[in-house]
């Protein structure tokens, strides 16, 4: 029988108070065990000058996607591309890749095919060799896990830890583009489902729909900092929202940060589309998620490096814990940043 105790709900910790309750007490007992829970990938160090990297993720129907707007081959190229994402988030390579799926029985082979095909398409695109995984049935749609692993120098692996005071605070690409994919597509589907009769409207809005449907993974970014001899400091990659990841990253490191609204960049669809909306389009790209790109730290001495490049902006600079973590806007006031992306554990 089970003990009548009382209970937590989920909801009231999170995905990420979940991730901290249920790891908390856990001790690395293994010396090869480099880095265990907390960072974006774990590091396993067998010895010799190159360590393994690795980074799991798990898409569930209803939750993460919506096939009723998202092609299968599209969700086989996001599924790997996300995970190679970490990767590189570590500063690491990605190499290998396992695939584990359940699948109800609503799915042909066909439909299977296509989804690995996408997988396929990402792993070529990456360099990367599908090795293995698992399959079993479901009662509940569409699972699949996928488990990333990536090689790098020791010394060259970036934590989320590492960020110290007077860092300069970068961001890649441009965000909030696909948060508002993500909108464009649930609004078309609302219509459609009032009236199968009308076609869904998404013309014109090309880059945002392929910023949610097809994300790609900066592997050009760790190759130019490479080639610039740019260490970065910290690093993490925006998954959840660039005011959710820049808070890991000050949480971890024990800093604070000033981000300037100003600075952050964002294409011009996104920001027209967020009006459309009535959005603040700076929210969308501070909290909208899946963006893919990398948020990282260098140290004042690596800015002539970087200076100029198009895919990398300077958005603030790291301070003290004590002065917190704060959105300077337009207007010049500051706000303590709250995260408020999406949560993968409540699937909003």
């Amino acid at each position: 029988m089970l003990d009548n105790q009382s209970t937590t709900e989920l909801s009231k910790l999170g995905e990420f108070g979940l991730i901290h309750h249920l790891t908390q007490n856990i001790e690395i007992k293994n010396p090869t065990s480099l880095k265990g829970v907390g960072d974006d990938a774990a590091v396993i160090d067998y010895g010799g000058k190159k360590v393994s990297v690795v980074s799991t993720d798990m898409l569930v129907e209803g939750v993460h996607f919506d096939l009723s707007y998202v092609p299968l081959k599209h969700l086989g190229y996001k599924a790997a591309t996300v995970n190679f994402s970490d990767i590189f988030a570590m500063n690491a390579i990605p190499k290998q890749l396992l695939v584990s799926i359940a699948i109800s029985s609503k799915f042909s082979l066909d439909a299977i095919e296509e989804l690995y095909s996408g997988m396929l398409v990402a792993c070529e695109r990456y360099g990367v060799d599908l090795v293995g995984g698992d399959t079993t049935s479901s009662t509940s749609g569409l699972i699949i896990s996928c488990t990333a692993i990536g090689e790098a120098e020791k010394e060259k692996l970036v934590y989320r830890d590492g960020a110290r005071e007077k860092n300069l605070l970068c961001v890649t690409g441009d965000l909030g583009g696909a948060y508002m994919g993500l909108l464009m597509l649930e609004r078309e589907k609302e219509v459609f489902k009032s009236d199968p009769k009308i076609q869904p409207d998404l013309e014109g809005n090309d880059y945002i729909l392929e910023r949610q449907l097809k994300p790609e993974a900066r592997i050009d970014i760790i190759q130019m900092l490479a080639e610039r001899g740019v260490q970065p400091t910290s690093m993490i990659d925006i998954s959840d929202g660039l005011a959710s990841e820049l808070l890991h990253i000050c949480t971890q490191s024990g800093v604070g940060a000033q981000l300037y609204e100003e600075k952050i960049p964002m294409d011009p669809m996104t920001f027209d589309r967020a009006r459309e909306f009535s959005l603040d389009p700076t929210m969308c790209a501070m909290n909208g998620g899946e963006d893919y790109e990398l948020l990282f730290t260098i140290a004042m001495k690596d800015f002539e490096k970087l200076q100029n490049n198009p895919d990398i902006t300077f958005i603030g600079h790291i301070t003290s814990k004590e002065a917190g973590v704060n959105l300077v806007t337009r207007s010049n006031t500051e706000h303590p940043i709250t995260a408020q992306g999406w949560d993968a554990l409540l699937g909003k």
